[in-house]
C-alpha cells in the first residue's frame, strides 16, 4: 500500500521503518528536513511539502508534536485538497479535543475521513511493535485503517465514532503516567534519604504489586537517573498535563493532582529540564530532598 507520513520524530521513525518492512511504499515529510533525510536509506521517499506525501484518495498518517504543529500543516488546505474525497488521515498526535474537532470538521468539508489514533508506547516499544493505538472515527474509515495499525502494534482500542474521544483517552492516560513518575520520584528520594538502596526498593516494587511496564520502565530510568536520553521530553509532558487540566475543565471536573503536576512540570521546565526525558522531574524532587542536583 502507498502511505504518506507527516512527521519523523522519535515515535514516527520506528513506525515508518516497520511500515517499510511490511512492504508499504512510504512517502514522508518533516518540518525540519534534515531529520527526515536518513529515512531515504531505508527506502522512504522524502518530500519537501506536506501535500506531497498525499495520493488522491489515499491514506496519510501523522505524528506531530502538538495542536500548533497540526494546525500549521493543515491551515492552507493543501493536504486536504491533495488527499481529496475518499482519502483518510490517521492522526497519531496527542492533541486537544478541540484541535481534533477542528480537524475533523475541516476534513469532512473536504470529503476526507479523519481518525484519531494516538499511540501508547515509547520509541523502543514502537520499534518492537509493542505499542497500542486508541482509534476513533467513522466505522468504514476505521475498518480501512485498522489492519495497518494492527500489524504495526500490539493492540487497537476502539473509542467510538468521535475522533476527539481518542485524544481525551490518550491525554488522561498520559496524566496517569505523569502521576506515577512523580510518585516514584518522591518515594525513591525518601528511601534514599532514609539510607535504603533505591535499586533494592525498585526491585521490590516491580517484583510485587507494581510488576507492570509502567513501573518497570519508568522506575528503571529513575533509579539509573537516565533522563539525559529523552524518549519523551519533559516539555511535551507539561503540554500533556496542561491538556489534561483543560479537558477536565471542559467537562466541569477538577484534577487536584493535575494542578500539582502542572506546577511541578512547569517549574522543572523553568529550571532548564524541558528537553530531558520527562522523568527529569525527579531532578527537582531530589534537589528539594537535599540529594544530588542535575539542573542545567
Amino acid at each position: 500500500m502507498q502511505l504518506g507520513f507527516l512527521g519523523t520524530g522519535r515515535l514516527s521513525v520506528p513506525m515508518i521503518e516497520n511500515l517499510v518492512a511490511d512492504g508499504h511504499a512510504v512517502t514522508a515529510w518533516n518540518r525540519t528536513a534534515a531529520r527526515a533525510a536518513p529515512l531515504a536509506a531505508a527506502g522512504v521517499r522524502v518530500v519537501e511539502s506536506p501535500a506531497a506525501v498525499c495520493a488522491a484518495g489515499g491514506m496519510v498518517l501523522s505524528c506531530l508534536a502538538d495542536d500548533t504543529a497540526l494546525d500549521a500543516v493543515f491551515a492552507d488546505g493543501a493536504v486536504l485538497a491533495a488527499l481529496g474525497p475518499g482519502g483518510v488521515h490517521v492522526s497519531m498526535s496527542t492533541i486537544s479535543a478541540a484541535c481534533a474537532g477542528r480537524l475533523a470538521a475541516a476534513h469532512a468539508a473536504a470529503g476526507v475521513d479523519y481518525l484519531g489514533a494516538p499511540v501508547i508506547g515509547r520509541p523502543d516499544a514502537v520499534a518492537g511493535r509493542l505499542q497500542s493505538y486508541l482509534l476513533a472515527g467513522a466505522p468504514a474509515a476505521k475498518a480501512r485503517v485498522e489492519p495497518v495499525l494492527a500489524a504495526l502494534g500490539r493492540r487497537v482500542f476502539d473509542f467510538g465514532t468521535d475522533p476527539a474521544a481518542a485524544n481525551v483517552a490518550k491525554i488522561n492516560f498520559n496524566f496517569l503516567i505523569a502521576g506515577a513518575i512523580e510518585a516514584m520520584a518522591e518515594a525513591f528520594a525518601v528511601v534514599e534519604k532514609a539510607g535504603l538502596d533505591p535499586g533494592t526498593f525498585y526491585e521490590m516494587v516491580v517484583g510485587s504489586a507494581f510488576g507492570c511496564p509502567l513501573y518497570q520502565n519508568y522506575g528503571r530510568i529513575l533509579v539509573e537517573q537516565g533522563w539525559d536520553t529523552p524518549a519523551f521530553t519533559l516539555a511535551l509532558g507539561l503540554k500533556d498535563v496542561r491538556l489534561a487540566a483543560e479537558t477536565a475543565a471542559e467537562c466541569d471536573a477538577r484534577m487536584r493532582l493535575g494542578e500539582l503536576l502542572e506546577r511541578r512540570f512547569a517549574a522543572a521546565v523553568d529550571h532548564g529540564l524541558g528537553e530531558k526525558d520527562w522523568t527529569a522531574v525527579a531532578v527537582d524532587v531530589r534537589a528539594e530532598a537535599g540529594l544530588g542536583g542535575g539542573r542545567d
